[in-house]
């Protein structure tokens, strides 16, 4: 993925400063694949502040600034998810004006280590990348960029030559988080997100999971308008990355993970979607480029 020497997103608040404290009990590293698939592309917030209520209950991080002496690694970082939040700033512009006749609003993003306050509440970084509707802000801990490149071994179809330079293995899987993190952003800006949220309230458990996972294909299907319409503006695809995002896409569905944490599968708890309802959410965004295609809550998913 060719990202480097564009414009980064005045949309970041950097809270990677020190003083944030620790979340002690529940750490990032050592989780099985399971878990950290289960947090990758935006968990619903209310579901994982309860698996982490004990341990964040007592937590009282302070608002922080950035970091005062990053590396060569964490400053790549922060221009990675400055660059493709741009991206997605001007993409989500265009689509917008020439689709909705509507100005965009771009969400903030925030960047942190271990804890953050959000307008949802106390979170970890052991929840993952998620939005927060309530403060229209996107919190994402970069460790775990890291840490789905080792644990889930998302490397795409690229060589071994391609994969020892480490500004490109990964990256795509990584602007795909980014990605369907605002596309629940764009769902809040078109009331889908209150709309579910209401539904969810009056419906049985099965008829709100259903609703979740038509939810949150809808933001894979968003992601890959975002690929569509970004690919026609700076050409920033290269061999491999889509098939890097396939590959995890499948990593994260619901049946998956499932399968690979108990051997068996469930599917009236799923959440987010089965691995080819994921892939294929996310192709027919990256294909067509037209919102209108995106409707998973009146189509056979």
């Amino acid at each position: 993925m060719r990202w480097k020497g564009r414009r980064v997103s005045n949309n970041i608040e950097d809270r990677r400063g020190g003083g944030a404290g620790k979340a002690g009990g529940i750490s990032i590293l050592g989780l099985v694949v399971a878990f950290v698939a289960w947090k990758f592309f935006g968990v619903d917030p209310q579901q994982a502040y309860q698996a982490t209520k004990q341990v964040t209950a007592q937590v009282q991080p302070a608002e922080t600034s950035g970091l005062s002496n990053p590396t060569p690694d964490q400053q790549e970082a922060m221009e990675f998810v400055g660059t493709v939040l741009a991206d997605t700033e001007d993409t989500w512009t265009q689509v917008f004006r020439d689709q909705l006749n509507a100005e965009y609003q771009p969400p903030k993003l925030v960047m942190f280590n271990g804890v953050v306050k959000s307008g949802c509440g106390t979170a970890q970084s052991a929840m993952g990348p998620f939005y927060c509707p309530s403060d229209r802000k996107v919190y994402i801990d970069t460790s775990f960029f890291k840490d789905m490149k080792s644990q889930m071994g998302i490397t795409g179809e690229q060589n071994q030559t391609e994969l020892s330079r480490k500004d490109q293995a990964g990256d795509f899987a990584q602007a795909y988080v980014v990605a369907h993190e605002v596309g629940h952003h764009i769902q809040t800006l078109l009331g889908i997100s209150e709309q579910v949220h209401k539904a969810r309230s009056q419906a049985t458990k099965v008829q709100g999971n259903e609703l979740s996972v038509r939810q949150e294909l809808q933001a894979d299907c968003l992601s890959g308008i975002w690929a569509h319409h970004n690919q026609q503006r700076t050409q920033f695809l290269e061999q491999g990355d889509i098939e890097e995002a396939m590959d995890a896409a499948h990593k994260i569905g619901d049946d998956y993970l499932q399968k690979s944490a108990t051997g068996q599968v469930v599917p009236d708890s799923f959440t987010h979607g089965t691995s080819a309802q994921r892939m294929k959410w996310f192709q027919t965004g990256l294909k067509s480029g037209n919102m209108n295609d995106c409707d998973t809550f009146n189509q056979n998913i």
